[in-house]
């Protein structure tokens, strides 16, 4: 093919000669030639394309001594020239369809790209400019005009290439295989369109697979290009905003066969505990990765394959199967095309109106099939024995993938690439003059047409396929995106079978939606069941995730919650504190409501402080009735018998009133508690100190002079004594209670695990008057009573007197420190131990030795032995 140093202007369109200034007229333009494979066909409109039909080509060195040499192009590629075919079946079937463009034949000029970029750049210059070696541009222009749109290229870096210059003049492109997400900029891209989803969508649709099969721990492969750097990129970037998992390793793939790096990068493989590998590489790339895989037997692995290679037959080998075995990949969506199997079969040499130079690419796969070479043929071919290519042959009798239309994906984006364009002329050519959508409502044409004119309707192309499948474009410029999920199955045989299990998808109602058949997919594993491919296994309720420093994210360590704290999820990054009337539960994955402490009736020691006061408030009922039936006797009588029973009525209140203590605290309990208490003990150690009065008033009067003092102590000042001293605890308690009454109290500061419910004092001034005044009776009556204890009486009460106050003392001065530091419940056990323990110890010291006489010796419970007169020996 040709360069041609014609010129495009700034809209877009080729240069006539009226717009040529004076001085180039009459004058030739030599150009020299790119030898470029290639197929044409003549028509009304010209549309271009750029096919991979060879493997690889081969740059000469340069000296600058001579004319540089063409490339050449090595590897023919069949399925690359199918691609090619596709398009002009096409074209041949639009050519055919009065419906769409009616009175107007499309053409086609195609190129092989050779798998290089240099290769394509030079193709697309040429469809750019047109193909004849010269215009005559004094009377008009001689030659086909340049292609109103190209499909193509296949490789997203020629693509990226190409289109940032064809792009500055609008010239529409439309790509059938490339990927690349960086195309999708329009920026950049204004004119580039492709009818294959972005590697943006592609990797999209890896995630949920990676999400299906709750894979969170995978290896990146890539190749060295835009294709894989992008789809490096979009994986990570992806992958941080899901929180979907996270990437083991990422290797780049060199160029070419570089057993040092392979073995490098196989042996990252090995050492890793990621048991799935994404490969983002073409199919090149793959197969000399294999070739190490197999020499350093890395198996056990789950392969997840790009559209790149999902559909490669070179790797669906025996020899491949032990290790690639169950790949699933992401693959173009396949489509129908009837008719092209048919087309395809009537392909013949002759058809192909290119024929010169050798660089017809219908001869070069006629060659390619038949293993023969058309004549003039290289000498060194005839001299080795080779066959010379008659045209005869029949394409019937090869069994080859090239007529195989049953699984048609690049060729159907191809099919769809091509309707686009002719659907976007033939929606310009409708246009109505005066309804234009151009400035003053104008139109199109193809005699003035301008490219960017074009991109206009492709934008805004809207058709259906007779497969079904809707095709529009994006503001993008990007296709309706789908996917077909493939899986390799290998068969008994050692044959494989690339099936379809499922299909990825993008609604524009729901969104992303992906759709597998599990029980389809083949897992090349002894379980035949998806393999676990995890950094950490995830953490279960009850813990938090700890991420281990200089790892991954996807790496952690579980964490039990801290009492008092749960996570009720799997993978919680935090654990949540429980409400402050709840705990965590022994599994850390609910919070439940703390237990309720107090010194309750069903627990031991409630029991055993229950049991001790209705024993002492029964004692003291069994004294009274004793008391009461021996009330004539001396023993009773003596000291005022009515402060005995009164006595006695106060120490039953005393052990009675302890049971206020015990129980679930409400607000009348806590307020009667310290009420009762403190009046019960003022009663009680009031009749004890007014006895010891009586005592030392009686002895006093004994003595010369002293007989006035009895006058002092009678029943009724005893009484109002009494009355008085209790009186006035009466009144403190009710100033406590009115000013700052104890109240209960919800304690979550003794222990974090369960709540102490309890009766708080409200004034603590409050408490430490009632405590005092009772002590102060008490040290008074201990007082009186030890000057007391020698008097001259047989039954002197005041020895008992003092000996009960001592234990009374001693007791409530040892309680006040345990009182403190006994936290919640204990509090009360030590406050109900001290009442009933004092309590117990009046009633003993006062009225044992009484009931010991009254009951057992009888005879001393006369007035003469009470008095010390014979007293009888015994």
């Amino acid at each position: 093919m040709e360069l041609q140093v014609i010129s495009l202007n700034h809209h877009g369109h080729l240069r006539n000669r009226d717009h040529l200034p004076p001085r180039f007229k009459e004058v030739k333009v030599v150009k020299g030639k790119f030898n470029l494979n290639g197929m044409y066909k003549a028509g009304d409109v010209i549309l271009g394309g750029l096919f991979e039909v060879h493997y690889s080509s081969v740059f000469p060195e340069l000296s600058f001594t001579s004319k540089p040499p063409q490339p050449s192009c090595q590897g023919f590629d069949i399925l690359g020239f199918r691609h090619a075919q596709t398009m002009a079946f096409a074209i041949d079937e639009i050519n055919r369809n009065s419906n769409l463009l009616p009175n107007v034949t499309l053409g086609y000029s195609l190129y092989d790209n050779c798998a290089t970029l240099g290769v394509a750049f030079r193709a697309a210059l040429s469809l750019a400019s047109g193909r004849e070696e010269q215009f005559v541009l004094n009377t008009s222009c001689l030659g086909s005009p340049p292609v109103l749109g190209i499909v193509g290229d296949s490789s997203s870096t020629n693509s990226i290439a190409i289109s940032s210059v064809l792009g500055l003049y609008k010239v529409p492109m439309v790509s059938y295989f490339a990927t690349c997400s960086c195309l999708s900029d329009r920026q950049q891209f204004p004119s580039f369109f492709r009818t294959i989803p972005s590697d943006a969508f592609q990797v999209s649709a890896m995630l949920q697979i990676l999400k299906r099969f709750g894979w969170t721990w995978a290896g990146l492969l890539i190749s060295d290009d835009d294709y894989g750097r992008h789809a490096a990129r979009s994986f990570q970037s992806d992958m941080a905003q899901s929180g979907g998992g996270c990437l083991a390793y990422l290797e780049v793939l060199p160029w070419g066969n570089d057993p040092a790096e392979l073995q490098r990068i196989v042996g990252v493989i090995r050492k890793s505990t990621a048991r799935i590998i994404i490969v983002f590489a073409h199919e090149s790339h793959t197969i000399h990765l294999m070739e190490e895989v197999i020499k350093q037997n890395v198996t056990g692995l789950q392969w997840m394959a790009s559209e790149a290679w999902t559909a490669a037959t070179v790797l669906q080998t025996p020899r491949l199967m032990p290790y690639l075995g169950g790949t699933l990949g992401i693959a173009i969506r396949r489509g129908e095309i009837p008719g092209l199997r048919d087309f395809l079969s009537r392909i013949h040499p002759d058809s192909d109106t290119n024929n010169s130079h050798g660089n017809s690419m219908v001869r070069q796969f006629w060659e390619d099939t038949f293993q023969c070479r058309f004549s003039p043929a290289l000498s060194k071919w005839v001299d080795a024995g080779g066959r010379l290519c008659t045209g005869q042959e029949d394409l019937g009798n090869v069994d080859f993938v090239f007529l195989d239309a049953s699984d048609l994906r690049p060729e159907y984006n191809v099919y769809k690439a091509v309707y686009a364009l002719a659907h976007a002329l033939h929606d310009m050519l409708q246009c109505v003059p005066g309804r234009g959508p151009f400035t003053g409502h104008s139109c199109a044409s193809l005699q003035r047409l301008e490219l960017w004119q074009l991109v206009y309707y492709l934008e805004r192309v809207n058709f259906t396929t007779a497969f079904g499948d809707q095709v529009s474009f994006d503001k993008n410029g990007d296709a309706l995106p789908i996917y077909d999920v493939m899986n390799w199955l290998w068969l008994p045989d050692g044959s494989t079978k690339v099936h379809n299990v499922g299909v990825v998808k993008k609604l524009a109602s729901t969104g992303e939606e992906l759709t597998l058949d599990e029980d389809r997919i083949f897992w090349n594993f002894e379980s035949k069941k998806p393999p676990r491919s995890v950094c950490s296994e995830s953490c279960p309720t009850g813990t938090r995730m700890a991420r281990r420093k200089g790892e991954p994210v996807c790496c952690f360590d579980c964490i039990p919650c801290s009492d008092g704290e749960i996570s009720n999820k799997t993978d919680s990054t935090e654990c949540t504190s429980c409400p402050e009337d709840f705990w965590s539960s022994p599994q850390r994955d609910h919070c439940v409501p703390k237990r309720m402490e107090f010194l309750s009736y069903n627990e031991p020691l409630g029991i055993s402080l229950t049991t001790a006061s209705l024993l002492g408030a029964l004692i003291c009922a069994i004294v009274l009735g004793i008391f009461t039936y021996h009330r004539s006797t001396p023993m009773v009588r003596a000291n005022n018998s009515e402060l005995s029973f009164l006595l006695l009525l106060s120490l039953k209140l005393c052990f009675l009133c302890s049971l206020l203590f015990i129980g679930r605290p409400r607000l009348w309990t806590c307020q009667l508690r310290h009420a009762a208490f403190g009046i019960s003990f003022v009663l009680c150690v009031s009749c004890i100190l007014v006895k010891t009065m009586v005592v030392l008033a009686v002895f006093k009067a004994s003595k010369p002079g002293g007989g006035n003092i009895l006058k002092w102590f009678g029943a009724m000042q005893q009484r109002g004594t009494v009355l008085v001293l209790t009186s006035i605890q009466a009144a403190i308690c009710t100033a406590w209670l009115v000013s700052s009454s104890p109240t209960p109290h919800k304690n979550t500061q003794y222990h974090s695990d369960r709540i102490v419910y309890e009766c708080v004092v409200g004034s603590t001034v409050g408490f430490a008057v009632l405590l005092g005044y009772i002590g102060l009776l008490a040290v008074l009556s201990f007082i009186l009573a030890f000057l007391a204890r020698n008097l001259p009486d047989n039954f002197n009460e005041a020895k008992f007197i003092t000996f009960s106050m001592l234990i009374f003392c001693a007791v409530w001065v040892a309680f006040i420190p345990a009182y403190i530091n006994s936290p919640g419940k204990y509090a009360d056990a030590v406050e109900v131990f001290a009442i009933l323990a004092s309590s117990f110890g009046l009633l003993v010291a006062l009225f044992g030795p009484k009931c010991y006489i009254i009951l057992l010796r009888p005879e001393r419970n006369t007035k003469k032995a009470i008095m010390g007169r014979s007293i009888p020996k015994t």
